[in-house]
């Protein structure tokens, strides 16, 4: 599975918007994830690959998972994809 490419369809799914519209410099923000929408990819993030997303949900910013942009948020699942296998 491409994680990259799974996971810019989960955003795409959460923005609303087709996975070709999305850059890996966008921000969640600007694609129009509000926090719920953050949260539930999130949760879609963890189910599709079987892993623990170290995500504050009260304090998005604060956590080592990186949501700075499309692009972050690929490294962080590879990241934690590579750590679990």
């Amino acid at each position: 599975m491409d994680v990259g490419a799974k996971v810019i369809e989960i955003i795409a799914e959460q923005a609303m918007i087709d996975p070709s519209d999305i850059n890996p410099d966008h921000s969640l923000e600007n694609l129009g994830i509000d926090s719920l929408g953050l949260v539930e990819s999130i949760f879609a993030i963890e189910e599709a690959f079987d892993i623990a997303v170290p995500f504050n949900a009260n304090d998005p910013s604060s956590g080592a998972f990186d949501i700075s942009s499309v692009a972050a948020v690929i490294a962080a699942v590879e990241g934690l994809v590579r750590d679990k296998a």
